[in-house]
């Protein structure tokens, strides 16, 4: 009777053919339902305990699930702070092991040695390549959660989250080129985003660096040094007054101007940009973002490169003074790694700037077309490492999910591009910054179309 009604715990030991069936049972099992194969031939202490951590892990993946499709923002923020990816990690490392102890204790429940000889080998290496599988890929989530956790806390940093402004967010994007032959970083390349914080939809405006007469609003520290626009009058405290300049210029000559900007995650440089940005653009600013070039050049590697059209032979430079020429970079689609990738984006030889503005909206916009998660998960630790040595930001933690479920938004629209160049009317060195204001405002807030009478 007890045979019969159960024949796993209790098998008939002396059939290699029962005892076959009953391994690929256990196996299959331990698979699919790790903790059962104990609960029903073993420990059944152990089995419980196992079934009631896979029955957790199913509910959580299931509530995750749930979130996923139907409240995104809610997961991503969840999955955005250093301490919860370190809970997710410990969880992680608990079932890798977990996993481990009850595949071994399986094989010992399977008594392999009562097999039919010739499955002996396949119940083996089956049982050990899924127990390498599921408990690898547990510790590999582990230490893919835990170089996160890392990466948050070294970019991002620890704040209240902040709403949006007449319904839009708007971010200062600047690309800071340090070099030998200058003092301090100057931002080569300078953009406002402003995004719809309920559809995504966004404009660029980009900044070139050599504006000039730069205004700054009144509550800016900066007014009262430049009543006139920056350098207007009797010049500034650098060799150029230009837009870029003015980066250096407050974080060499006079950081005291933002007392509390590193508290607060940022620089006075940086602070003096934005300052800057706004009254150019008559956009209140939230948020910043300072990607350095040069360790730009390492996240491209990380992501195996980037592929771009380039539309004529753009020249690589032999030295700092921009004028002799090493090398070509050949007009058509190109693979670029982030040596010259980075030289695509800042070559001047032959060119304006108003090229290098394009080129390197050109490369920004192919590197993050590239950012899936194939990609970002199978090289998640070069990328990490990379992009901590890359961006430095103002954006709080308690924002990213919200800012991420935003940006997949904001990729699936159309982008209103609104350089500031000869091209749009406006020039550099005496721009009209009233009719700038103005086109900003008719790219972010377009007038509605009046429906036709009749």
């Amino acid at each position: 009777m007890t045979l019969a009604a159960s024949p796993i715990r209790y098998p008939d030991v002396a059939s290699r053919t029962v005892m076959t069936r009953r391994a690929w049972w256990l196996v299959a099992l331990n698979f699919l339902i790790p903790g059962s194969p104990q609960a029903l031939a073993g420990n059944r202490r152990l089995g419980r305990f196992g079934l009631g951590a896979t029955l957790a892990l199913w509910t959580l993946a299931l509530v995750a699930l749930a979130l996923w499709l139907f409240w995104r923002p809610v997961i991503l923020t969840v999955f955005s702070m250093s301490w919860t990816l370190w809970v997710v990690a410990a969880l992680l490392v608990f079932y890798a092991v977990l996993l481990v102890v009850l595949t071994f204790d399986t094989l010992r429940l399977v008594r392999i040695v009562k097999t039919a000889p010739s499955a002996r080998g396949w119940i083996a290496g089956l049982t050990t390549l899924v127990m390498i599988g599921l408990s690898g890929s547990a510790a590999y989530g582990a230490y893919v959660a835990t170089t996160a956790s890392g990466f948050l806390s070294d970019v991002f940093i620890a704040g209240p989250s902040v709403p949006p402004i007449d319904g839009r967010y708007n971010f200062l994007l600047l690309g800071g080129d340090a070099g030998p032959d200058r003092d301090g970083l100057r931002p080569d390349s300078i953009t406002v985003v402003s995004v719809d914080a309920t559809t995504g939809q966004a404009v660029t405006i980009g900044l070139p660096r050599n504006m000039e007469d730069v205004p700054f609003n009144e509550d800016s520290p900066l007014a009262a040094v430049y009543p006139e626009g920056y350098g207007s009058i009797d010049g500034c405290e650098v060799d150029v007054c230009m837009l870029n300049s003015i980066y250096t210029e407050v974080e060499l000559m006079s950081p005291e101007m933002y007392p509390d900007a590193e508290s607060q995650g940022s620089e006075p440089g940086i602070e003096a940009m934005r300052d800057a940005a706004e009254a150019i653009t008559g956009l209140p600013i939230q948020y910043y973002a300072l990607i350095d070039m040069a360790g730009f050049q390492q996240l491209i590697d990380a992501l195996g490169g980037v592929t771009v059209v380039v539309p004529e032979d753009v020249p690589i430079h032999a030295d700092e003074t921009f004028t002799t020429v090493a090398e070509w970079i050949p007009a058509g689609e190109q693979h670029l790694d982030g040596y010259h990738a980075l030289w695509y984006a800042r070559s001047r030889h032959g060119t304006s700037d108003y090229d290098r503005m394009a080129r390197q909206r050109q490369i920004q916009e192919a590197v993050l077309a590239q950012f899936n998660p194939g990609n970002v998960l199978s090289k998640f630790q070069e990328i990490a490492a990379a992009g901590s040595q890359v961006v430095k930001t103002d954006i709080p933690q308690s924002m990213l999910g919200y800012f991420v479920d935003l940006a997949g938004k904001t990729k699936a629209l159309p982008i209103t591009d609104v350089p500031l160049v000869p091209d749009n009317d406006v020039d550099p060195e005496d721009p009209d910054y009233d009719y700038i204001r103005q086109l900003v405002q008719q790219a972010v807030f377009p007038p509605t179309e009046e429906p036709a009478e009749g």
